[in-house]
């Protein structure tokens, strides 16, 4: 019985200690949305739940504007789609929209940033559907 009562304490203690991860200090809504809006970003690196899509995104330069519009530019090429911040369960969003058809399609979903610095954004995007792991890095130009 005390081995019981010893095996429920130490299983409770680590529940208890299994909490959500804090973003890190450099990450709030608000310097991701003045990091995004500033300059020209490229996609250096996207991971679509069991492989890599990078290329699918090569040569895009991509604009955030103040306003909440997102344009992806290659050549003559364009799409046009929105953008947000936000939080969620204490995990900052950074939100896409983008139309059907495209290949930023892929992309429209609600993505916590990992990581912030002033020229690299990294984001991770679990699917509810699937439950599939995706990954999106932004580099500026």
């Amino acid at each position: 019985m005390k081995k019981q009562i010893l095996c429920y304490i130490i299983l409770s203690g680590l529940l208890l200690s299994c909490q959500q991860d804090d973003p890190p200090p450099s990450v709030t809504p608000n310097n991701v949305s003045s990091t995004v809006s500033s300059g020209t970003w490229r996609i250096t690196y996207y991971y679509d739940s069991d492989h890599e899509e990078t290329s699918s995104f090569t040569g895009y330069n991509l604009t955030f504007n103040s306003s909440g519009s997102v344009v992806a530019v290659k050549n003559t090429s364009e799409v046009s789609g929105t953008w947000a911040t936000g939080t969620d369960d204490s995990q900052v969003k950074l939100i896409f929209a983008f139309p059907a058809g495209t290949e930023f399609t892929e992309l429209s979903d609600d993505w916590h940033v990992l990581e912030r610095s002033d020229t690299r954004i990294g984001l991770r995007d679990i699917s509810g559907g699937n439950g599939g792991t995706d990954y999106l890095t932004l580099e500026k130009n």
